[in-house]
């Protein structure tokens, strides 16, 4: 790994776009629909501790971003936006979703909650390897 190549910025702004990807996603989007399927209510949410959800939830949404860099840098590539697009779809549908899909079956959580869960990394991942590849 060269950390010497990797574009900090572009690893930054990949990860503050998990924020708004999540607000929208876990907002306006499914945010009814995530809370019903985890049966919570507006006040278990109001309980939490924000600063260490989003706070590490940060940290390692930029370790996605970054091991993404380097994923899309290997072999000395200058991959188009497509491919950072097309690498993040999948990594995304082929990696993650399907290991949270074995992981929904055996803890028998419903199929519309893994897809709010593992979707939201899809197109997370698309707009990253986008990110990456544009800046």
């Amino acid at each position: 790994m060269d950390f010497a190549s990797i574009n900090w910025l572009a690893v930054l702004v990949a990860a503050v776009s998990a924020f708004v990807v999540g607000g929208l996603w876990y907002g306006p989007i499914f945010g009814k629909a995530w809370m019903a399927e985890m049966g919570y209510s507006e006040d278990d949410l109001k309980d939490a501790n924000m600063l260490k959800i989003y706070g590490t939830a940060f940290i390692l949404e930029f370790i996605i971003a970054l091991q993404l860099a380097f994923f899309l840098g290997h072999g000395n590539s200058d991959p188009s936006i497509g491919e950072g697009a097309t690498y993040g779809l999948h990594i995304g549908l082929f990696f993650i979703a399907a290991a949270m899909g074995v992981n929904a079956l055996f803890s028998r959580i419903s199929l519309k909650l893994w897809f709010i869960n593992a979707f939201y990394f899809v197109v997370l991942l698309v707009l990253m390897g986008v990110i990456l590849t544009a800046m």
